[in-house]
């Protein structure tokens, strides 16, 4: 018997046995739902597919900022205990790099999928899609990315030219 026919005896040998080995599992966990699968799918790409309903202001989000976020982020994201989230312009190519929203951040959008996925860090996937646009909209106002007065929804979102935008190297481009 040569090697390809031994191969596809093997194979086929194998897909034979799928049925039997599915039934010795242990039965662990159940098949996730539509519903639960559409609860983790908040997938958001640079251009802003995947952006949902919803809007918020830097006004609304300075609120939101002092309520849920400065505790870890300090005053206007000034940073202590945790990240620094404002400044740092001009400083990547320096002995010292700060990197915040404002510095290194390529995408707006990154930006919005990373308050929503993870933040608060002791409530993540709490906050409403408005508040994340609404903090969004704050922390972009004071990296001075976007006007105070602006309002972040899907759409402007996803126009929102970040500082880093080119800084950032595709090493595997789409062919």
């Amino acid at each position: 018997m040569s090697t390809p026919e031994r191969a596809l005896l093997v194979g086929t040998l194998l897909l034979a046995a799928l049925p039997a080995f599915a039934a010795e599992s242990p039965q662990l966990g159940t098949p996730i739902t539509p519903a639960e699968m559409a609860a983790w799918d908040l997938s958001i790409q640079p251009d802003g597919r995947g952006l949902p309903a919803g809007s918020g202001t830097a006004a609304a989000g300075k609120a939101i900022f002092v309520e849920k976020c400065q505790a870890c982020h300090n005053e206007e994201g000034k940073g202590q205990p945790f990240d620094r989230l404002v400044g740092g312009q001009g400083t990547l190519a320096s002995a010292a790099p700060v990197k915040t929203i404002g510095s290194f951040w390529p995408y707006a959008s990154t930006v919005f999928d990373y308050i929503r996925r993870a933040m608060p860090l002791v409530a993540p996937q709490s906050l409403t899609n408005d508040e994340v646009y609404s903090l969004t909209a704050y922390l972009l106002s004071l990296n001075g990315i976007i006007k105070e007065r602006d309002v972040m929804n899907a759409k402007t979102l996803a126009k929102v030219k970040m500082p880093n935008q080119g800084g950032f190297i595709i090493k595997y481009p789409e062919k």
